[in-house]
């Protein structure tokens, strides 16, 4: 089996002190015909240069939709979404389009987000005729730079068509399309969870070369905490909507302060380990995931918190600066403590 390169994301080269991408308070509503479901919720986070900033949780807890939301392939009813100080929502269409270089996006499905009947050298090409300024030499002599920096020879796929690939070739052809126009930041929303585990070390060593080679700044989605703690200088643990915990990457996995984080390192199998040992309360059951369209009153987590208190039904915890990280928990001090035991 193929192994991730070098464990541990790659020192942060960062540019100055303001923020490549800066999300704030962003909320992201979707009605259904039973009420309102409030995917995201007063979201904020930034991305400097040349970092990889994580997001993490179960189903449901808004991943995917933050990361469509900066996109702009979704609305969102409020927040600010801003590209090297520009706010996204509120650009012309034309000036969008001509941002969306800027940022692009690698999708879940490598095999779905290309069309199986375009042959690969127009996949890969499709961004250089559109945007003429990003050729280097000429758009087959890039086609094919990019082809090789990804691992496919020229000569043998640029004239095969899409659908005659596997899932990690497909996500190959994906990475080189998106490069092909130099972007800012990358979007990556759980590029590999669609591949065989060998696959997924081959195309995350991949990503790792990328990011050093093209100087990328990522924002990576993925429930994998494995796959998440090999490349990530950052990581945001979210839950039905809400910010959990913002912390470096060897911080949150050392010493993670919400119970949540540590319900989630839990479920991770440890090397040498038959079980990891628990850091909740071994008398308090974890209950089952509620309705987003109900979500419980002040902190969403209390339901299933082994450290839940009258307080945390009453007071929503807000956002805190604690033993570096942020984190938003009434008795984070108490789940550090827990969690150290």
């Amino acid at each position: 089996m193929t192994t991730v390169e070098h464990a541990g994301a790659p020192a942060v080269e960062q540019e100055g002190t303001d923020p490549l991408l800066k999300v704030s308070e962003l909320v992201v509503d979707f009605p259904t015909k039973d009420g309102v479901v409030q995917a995201v919720s007063k979201v904020s986070f930034d991305l400097r240069q040349g970092e990889t900033l994580s997001i993490v949780g179960e189903s449901g807890s808004g991943k995917s939709t933050i990361a469509k939301a900066v996109m702009q392939l979704v609305r969102y009813q409020s927040g600010v979404v801003e590209l090297d100080g520009q706010d996204l929502a509120g650009l012309s269409r034309k000036k969008l389009r001509e941002t969306r270089p800027e940022l692009q996006m690698i999708f879940q499905d490598p095999i779905a987000s290309l069309n199986p009947r375009r042959v690969v050298e127009k996949i890969v090409g499709e961004g250089l005729n559109i945007w003429p300024h990003k050729v280097q030499e000429s758009i087959d002599a890039d086609v094919d730079k990019l082809l090789l920096e990804v691992g496919m020879k020229p000569d043998v796929v640029r004239g095969r068509k899409a659908g005659e690939f596997s899932g990690g070739q497909c996500q190959r052809l994906a990475i080189a399309r998106v490069l092909a126009l130099k972007p800012r930041v990358v979007v990556c929303d759980e590029p590999v969870s669609a591949l065989d585990v060998s696959v997924q070390a081959q195309i995350l060593n991949l990503l790792r070369r990328m990011r050093l080679e093209y100087g990328l700044t990522m924002l990576f989605i993925s429930h994998d905490l494995s796959v998440v703690r090999n490349i990530s200088d950052r990581v945001l643990v979210m839950y039905l909507g809400k910010v959990c915990e913002i912390a470096d990457t060897a911080t949150l996995f050392d010493t993670p302060a919400h119970p949540y984080t540590q319900l989630l390192l839990e479920s991770v199998p440890r090397a040498g380990q038959a079980q990891a040992a628990p850091r909740r309360e071994a008398n308090k059951p974890v209950n089952e995931l509620p309705s987003p369209l109900n979500p419980p009153s002040g902190c969403r987590f209390r339901t299933r918190c082994p450290l839940a208190t009258d307080r945390c039904a009453q007071e929503e915890p807000p956002l805190r600066e604690l033993a570096g990280r942020t984190v938003a928990c009434h008795h984070a001090e108490k789940a550090l403590t827990v969690g150290a035991a």
